[in-house]
């Protein structure tokens, strides 16, 4: 409601401005850095710029403005260019907790996205490479914007682009013909062929030789030779198995797994585009696209005339614009990636295309261990399944301890664990580098998951069978400044998503939870919740209530699920 007020305001100043003295302004409406002043700021030294007028004409003529926009004004003042304004905090609270009440779930969605589609990439492990904690980032963080567009009105389409092509099966199939078993592998599939994988790049340092080898492997698998294909088709299969328990235990679920082979038979197609556009360049016997003096040239073919990322990614997205129709498509890739997904935009703009600008990057940032990057090469992955793992028994611990009595402990410290790693991660924004600590994460106090969802549990036993009825609410308690805040709060829910949504940042949910949480633990050790006089009571539980449909909601939007005991 607050912002719905906010944006009367604007509006309606702006639509004055316009009338009266045919100047487009842009106001801007805001919260004073200092609660005693009111709920609202406007400031208005714009405005005497743009309109040349004193100050005092422009404050009384917008006071004026803004008393007729909004019924919930109660009081109007000014401090130099700034115009603050009090809303009836009654009225706010009245109608925030009776929406939340009617909504449960529901409350905070919004039409921001009706009938706009959006394609989201994300995830996109490599094939025969175990599943690493740095696969974490892109897999939560696409799965917390699907959720978020889903809850803004958006239809989305989740797709993991699975790295399920190039010469590394090559290099897979060299190492495991050398120095594989069959029967060894199987015993623990992807930990044996990543062994393999080390291997052969620690064997290629003394014998270059080896990568003409995994080339020739490879070309093989183009050529579908039937040994071959069996075997990266067994390979893919191996992963994909380990993949899934990771999607399972995560709760994150796609649409389609098509991966870069999928395109195999789609890239000519563009190749010929580009040559009958006269786009193509020969450089060094290589074919590139000259894209200007402001990036360097895309690489469409290498000169033994293999295809290259590029070319794969162009004809995916062409596939992906006619087959789901998008507004926009989400990349949720790697910060490394930034100029691969410039020079993408700017082919697509030069084939003559107008949809470059629905293409949007959404780059993060690396986990690192002890200030640097892990490699596969070198055997420094962190497997994800480990770590989650170590997370739930760390938090099984902690629930032993806090509550030895509680009977569904395994249940309950997975949900503990699972969220302690997701929530560490999107607390961050995701263009920031990350130095993961699995202790730090799981922890029921701090900036953490299960700090949130200890809030929740500790409402839910607050609640448990109780019932109120709002209509026997003490209204009156709400002028109080603990009781405002955590109603302000509540009311934000739906602005808090549409920015996360805008801005591409679950962050902005996650920081805003944190701050819900403490508002309402501030609140618990001020006030008695269940006390005797009915409409104190009503008012109390009403108002935790409200706190806990939210705080659950925004765990969910984040991947995270909540929990009623721990």
């Amino acid at each position: 409601m607050i912002e719905t007020i906010k944006e009367q305001i604007k509006l309606s100043l702006e639509k004055f401005y316009k009338t009266k003295y045919n100047q487009e302004i842009t106001i801007v409406v805001e919260e004073p850095k200092n609660p005693e002043l009111g709920d609202i700021s406007i400031p208005v030294f714009s405005v005497v710029k743009a309109l040349r007028r004193p100050l005092p004409e422009i404050v009384a003529e917008a006071k004026d403005e803004i008393q007729k926009a909004s019924v919930a004004i109660t009081s109007i003042s000014n401090v130099g260019g700034f115009i603050n304004a009090c809303i009836d905090k009654k009225l706010l609270a009245k109608e925030v907790l009776t929406q939340v009440k009617n909504l449960g779930a529901g409350y905070g969605s919004s039409d921001l996205g009706k009938g706009k589609r959006v394609t989201l990439d994300y995830s996109s492990p490599n094939i025969a490479k175990s599943f690493s904690i740095g696969h974490l980032r892109s897999t939560m963080i696409g799965n917390s914007l699907k959720l978020i567009l889903n809850k803004c009105g958006y239809e989305t389409y989740s797709i993991n682009y699975l790295g399920d092509w190039g010469t590394q099966f090559g290099k897979m199939i060299v190492a495991y013909k050398k120095w594989g078993n069959y029967e060894d592998i199987q015993k623990d599939p992807i930990r044996k062929l990543t062994d393999l994988y080390v291997r052969f790049h620690e064997e290629a340092k003394e014998n270059p030789s080896l990568e003409d080898e995994a080339r020739e492997a490879f070309r093989k698998i183009e050529l579908q030779d039937p040994e071959y294909l069996e075997l990266w088709r067994w390979i893919r299969e191996e992963s994909l198995k380990e993949s899934q328990q990771i999607y399972e235990l995560l709760g994150v679920q796609f649409d389609s797994y098509n991966g870069e082979a999928f395109y195999n038979d789609k890239m000519d197609v563009v190749v010929k585009e580009l040559e009958d556009k006269h786009l193509l360049k020969e450089d060094q016997g290589a074919q590139i696209v000259d894209l200007g003096e402001a990036m360097p040239p895309a690489l469409i073919k290498r000169s033994d005339g293999g295809s290259l990322y590029m070319t794969r990614d162009l004809a995916a997205l062409f596939y992906r614009k006619k087959e789901y129709r998008f507004d926009q498509i989400l990349y949720v890739v790697g910060n490394e990636q930034k100029l691969h997904f410039a020079q993408l935009k700017a082919l697509v703009t030069k084939m003559g295309y107008d949809f470059s600008e629905n293409v949007e990057h959404i780059n993060f940032g690396l986990y690192l261990t002890d200030g640097k990057k892990m490699s596969t090469r070198k055997g420094g992955v962190v497997k994800l399944y480990d770590v989650l793992m170590k997370a739930i028994h760390l938090a099984y611990e902690l629930v032993s301890l806090k509550n030895p009595s509680l009977e569904n402990k395994e249940e309950v410290a997975k949900a503990v664990g699972l969220a302690a790693i997701v929530f560490a991660d999107l607390k961050n924004h995701r263009s920031l580098d990350i130095e993961f600590n699995i202790e730090q994460a799981v922890k029921f106090e701090g900036q953490t998951g299960p700090y949130l969802q200890y809030t929740s549990v500790r409402i839910a036993s607050i609640l448990k069978e109780k019932t109120f009825d709002l209509s026997k609410c003490n209204i009156e308690l709400f002028e109080k400044p603990h009781y405002f805040e955590l109603v302000r709060q509540i009311s934000l829910f739906q602005s808090i998503i549409e920015r996360a949504a805008i801005e591409r940042a679950p962050s902005v949910i996650a920081k805003y939870l944190l701050s819900l949480a403490q508002s309402f633990n501030k609140f618990y050790s001020i006030e008695k919740i269940n006390v005797e006089e009915e409409s104190i009571r009503n008012s109390n539980f009403a108002l935790a209530h409200a706190t806990r449909i939210v705080l659950n909601e925004g765990l969910r939007l984040l991947g995270i699920q909540y929990v009623n005991e721990m």
